[in-house]
């Protein structure tokens, strides 16, 4: 074949270090056109990002030119520099060191939107921690608590 075409797409979700409530609604606007860019720039085009108080989740394709933990590794940093830069209330911001990234297909998107577009309604009711652990066994995802949470 003369042309590489793929079509993957992610679940990408990470958390604010120690799950602090950084992501307000002053700021959670501009962080999800600015995580947005940051996907654009690197050819992963997103499709939903969302955010609470203490977490985001992105819906976007892959690039068939970059592996997901570079995508990742691009911006959690840059996009922890610009919340850093938006006031002194921000200058502790942190991300978590790890994330999470699942696979969909194409017909769970349009739900994989909703979800992500409803975070601010969805944590009324239930702690991040409780959701990625939701996630997780969605996803068929074992993982260990002790290495999760940080």
């Amino acid at each position: 074949m003369a042309q590489s075409l793929s079509n993957i797409l992610l679940h990408i979700v990470f958390s604010t270090k120690h799950r602090q409530p950084w992501i307000d609604t002053d700021i959670e606007t501009e962080l999800v056109i600015y995580l947005a860019t940051a996907c654009r720039t690197l050819e992963c085009p997103s499709h939903a990002i969302g955010a609470a108080d203490d977490h985001v989740h992105i819906a976007c394709s892959l690039s068939r030119t970059i592996a997901v933990s570079k995508l990742v590794q691009e911006i959690k940093p840059d996009s922890s520099k610009w919340m850093k830069s938006k006031g002194e209330r921000y200058a502790e911001f942190a991300w978590q060191n790890g994330y999470g990234a699942f696979s969909i297909g194409q017909s769970q998107l349009s739900d994989l939107r909703t979800y992500i577009m409803n975070q601010r309604e969805h944590h009324r009711r239930t702690t991040f921690q409780d959701e990625f652990r939701q996630i997780c066994n969605k996803y068929g995802v074992e993982f260990d608590e002790r290495f999760v949470w940080d």
